[in-house]
């Protein structure tokens, strides 16, 4: 497989596999931008109860709690290129149906509910067989690189064009619109992954009378003897119920302790993505520079910093700097904690450890969630920013044991020698 090369950090070709996988999975990220925009407008029409709608934003969690280790242990088991089609065509008739429910005037928040409890289940197998997949289309010098393009791309399409797109097709043609387009990317994301022809990652032969339960236990076991993995997990577990906080919060604080309205929130949430999207530009500079669990260190420590100036000063263009300051961290953060869990993952199981990192992560965002709207309630608006700065403290004070670790291959123990490798 040929490589291009980025200053001195090998880059993927497009040509070939990584081409039609990242395709398929920005294309994909467009339609989950249009189907996520639309739902709580859909819910909003259809109820004004306050519960029943954050229910549906809720549904985006639970799968993942109850159903995400069992989704990287079955990606472990079967053709991850398979899984992934299978799971993309099941999502488009579902949310096709779905359309045309709401073209009819059959739509219902029971009907909302269900929909995005089954997408995000089916979406524990996509995205565990995604993250096993893509090492086997790129070389090992090459990850970094292709881990960057896809978050990159990705955030652009959801995050520049799918969210704006969603009012146009309202208009144009009603609020079937949305659905009925995230079906077509659907269906045009699964042609994408099957047309791939690559075989999964080579597996050792299960054990006689070996169990998914077994097996999801082993993945688990495999993320805890790591110490760089799990020093990793722990710091995100910490900084996603600070982000639970921060995003539930971040409207309150912009439309009113900042004065901005709406168009200062949509200029916050601008500044985000554009900050993210240089950070998927920079980040090979920076791991280059420190290596990649250093670059996870400084992308938390300069987040704190960003987090300190939201909560203290009452000035929009402060926080619009400081939220572009905080994705571009956010996005090196993401890259690095992927690449590296990738990277120390013994073959045939990279599913299993990154659905348990996956779960044990995201269960802090609903608990952040509560405790920033209790925060913001007992002592301002401002206060969830520096309560999401605290946990972000804590987040770096776990990675600091495992600051020397970086790229080993084949899931090391504790005892064992690392060595640095600039991707």
């Amino acid at each position: 497989m040929t490589l291009t090369k980025t200053g001195d950090v090998g880059a993927p070709a497009w040509r070939g596999g990584f081409g039609r996988l990242w395709s398929a999975a920005v294309l994909s990220s467009f339609g989950d931008s249009l189907r996520t925009t639309a739902l709580p407008l859909l819910a909003v029409s259809l109820t004004d109860d306050p519960l029943l709608i954050s229910s549906v934003a809720a549904c985006g969690y639970l799968p993942w709690i109850i159903f995400g280790l069992l989704g990287g242990a079955v990606a472990d088991r079967v053709d991850q290129r398979r899984a992934m089609w299978t799971a993309d065509t099941v999502r488009a008739l579902l949310v096709g149906g779905f359309a045309v429910a709401v073209a009819l005037g059959h739509a219902s928040i029971g009907l909302l509910i269900a929909l995005a409890f089954a997408l995000t289940t089916l979406q524990t197998l996509f995205d565990n067989a995604a993250t096993a997949l893509l090492p086997v289309l790129v070389e090992p010098r090459a990850l970094g690189g292709a881990n960057a393009r896809l978050m990159t791309g990705q955030r652009v399409a959801g995050g520049l064009l799918g969210g704006p797109a969603v009012p146009l097709l309202l208009l144009a043609a009603g609020a079937a619109a949305p659905f009925a387009a995230n079906a077509a990317t659907f269906l045009v994301a699964a042609a994408l992954v099957a047309s791939l022809r690559v075989s999964g990652p080579e597996r050792p032969p299960r054990p006689a009378g070996s169990t998914l339960r077994r097996e999801t236990a082993e993945g688990l076991r495999t993320l805890g003897r790591d110490r760089a993995l799990r020093g990793l997990c722990a710091a995100t577990a910490l900084c996603n119920v600070g982000m639970g906080a921060l995003i539930a919060t971040l409207v309150v604080v912009v439309t009113g302790w900042l004065g901005a309205g709406t168009k200062g929130y949509a200029a916050a949430l601008t500044a985000y993505t554009i900050g993210s999207l240089v950070g998927g530009a920079v980040n090979s500079r920076i791991v280059a520079r420190l290596g990649r669990m250093r670059a996870v260190l400084l992308a938390g420590a300069v987040q704190i910093a960003a987090l300190v100036v939201m909560g203290v000063v009452r000035s929009l263009p402060v926080a619009v700097a400081a939220l572009a300051v905080f994705g571009l961290m956010g996005m090196v953060w993401n890259v690095n904690t992927t690449t590296l869990m990738q990277q120390r993952s013994p073959a045939g199981m990279l599913g299993r450890v990154s659905a348990a990192f996956r779960t044990l992560s995201v269960a802090g965002a609903p608990l952040g969630a509560v405790l920033g709207g209790a925060v913001a309630a007992a002592w301002g608006p401002n206060c969830p920013a520096l309560l999401t700065a605290a946990f972000f403290v804590l987040s770096v004070a776990a990675l600091i044991p495992a600051r020397a670790a970086d790229v080993v291959e084949g899931a090391p123990d504790d005892g064992a020698t690392t060595t640095h490798v600039a991707c």
